[in-house]
């Protein structure tokens, strides 16, 4: 089987389900969550892309519901013994399926979860399970359960992380050669993401970002490459991906001269980040780490420039993005805790001058100071 963590590590991570189930007095939960049934299981599959549903009741049995393009792989990358297959057919209604296979395992008239905020259940999708479940139990909104308890890494999934965050030194080591004038995006990429394949890693939950001139100013992927020029910008977010697991990194990186603009915005981004680190720990709160960004870019006059996150949890995600819960911004009063995997960037686009910059890394969370996951230096890169 193409497991990736030891039975004891689901054991484990089952066990700690079902103290939640018990705390909520939920007799079982609806998991849509792609990344919910991985870290639960081992199931890996883009399958997510259609409707399935992980069962799992309160004495910690679990039952897969999916189509039978994913029996084989639950059956082959999963702990799950009970998988169960709805038809494709003009007129299916996989909700049906669900409520069937709920009685079948003795749930009618219980108190059950649904994982609601997830990609892996649409709209259309969750409001045909409303329908068939508004009568069948009682409904109530699970969604940040595992979720949560993704959000604390046991010492196996740190060092899965560890290994995405070499991936993603190794993916720059690979970039940096190619950026000069003339350099091409496309063979950027190619590098980079050929450097995380060679090394053993995965694609990302969603695409690198990359953009030079004024696509620098940009904090999304799109599509359409260009040739760097003698002095240019060039903004790369990415992410060594290891099983999985993200360790994302973030650099504006220039070509010849460095410009008055790009080195102060340059200076603030390194003294927000600075900043960040020392309340990146425990006694403070996600909120506090946005507001010691707030504060530093302030002082640089520069708040109408900035974003209003400033980085967010990283672990195993799926398509769409890589981007986990909670997020760094103003008032989140979730506490910082040790064996965290967090992201952190500063993110500063003057669009008055067209002018980017951008810095940013992975940590572990400990008992004290943050450990940055990247080998490579904070220093301002020109080529």
């Amino acid at each position: 089987m193409a497991l990736h963590f030891e039975r004891s590590e689901f054991d484990a991570r089952r066990d700690r389900l079902m103290i939640e189930l018990a705390e909520k007095k939920l007799d079982a939960v609806l998991l849509f969550a792609q990344e919910s049934m991985y870290w639960l299981t081992g199931y890996d599959t883009f399958g997510f892309c259609f409707f399935q549903c992980l069962v799992v009741k309160a004495d910690g049995s679990m039952t897969l519901l999916t189509r039978s393009a994913d029996l084989r792989q639950a059956r082959h990358t999963s702990i799950i013994d009970n998988i169960v297959l709805w038809t494709d057919r003009d007129g299916a209604n996989p909700a049906i399926d669900l409520r069937n296979l709920l009685n079948e395992l003795d749930l009618l008239g219980a108190r059950i979860g649904v994982e609601y905020d997830t990609h892996g259940l649409t709209a259309y999708n969750g409001r045909r399970l409303d329908e068939q479940l508004q009568t069948f139990g009682q409904i109530a909104d699970a969604s940040g359960i595992v979720g949560r308890l993704r959000l604390f890494k046991s010492p196996v999934e740190v060092a899965k992380v560890e290994k995405a965050a070499g991936l993603a030194d190794d993916a720059l080591d690979a970039a940096l050669p190619l950026i000069k004038q003339g350099g091409d995006e496309g063979a950027i990429l190619a590098a980079m993401q050929g450097a995380i394949f060679a090394g053993g890693g995965d694609y990302p939950a969603n695409e690198f970002i990359i953009g030079s001139g004024t696509d620098a100013l940009l904090c999304r992927y799109k599509a359409g490459r260009r040739k760097l020029n003698k002095n240019d910008q060039l903004t790369l977010e990415w992410a060594g991906v290891f099983h999985h697991y993200h360790a994302p990194m973030m650099r504006t990186i220039l070509t010849g001269k460095v410009s008055k603009r790009h080195q102060e915005l340059f200076d603030a981004s390194h003294a927000a980040l600075l900043a960040v680190e020392k309340v990146l720990a425990p006694g403070n709160t996600f909120g506090d780490v946005f507001d010691a960004q707030a504060r530093t870019l302030e002082t640089y006059g520069l708040t109408k420039h900035r974003l209003n996150a400033c980085g967010y949890s990283v672990g195993a995600r799926f398509a769409p993005s890589w981007m986990d819960t909670p997020m760094f911004y103003q008032g989140n009063p979730e506490p910082i805790a040790p064996n965290m995997t967090l992201f952190a960037h500063m993110i500063i686009m003057d669009s008055e001058t067209e002018t980017a910059m951008t810095l940013g890394r992975t940590y572990l969370t400990t008992e004290s100071q943050p450990k940055p996951l990247s080998r490579h230096d904070l220093d301002l890169i020109v080529q």
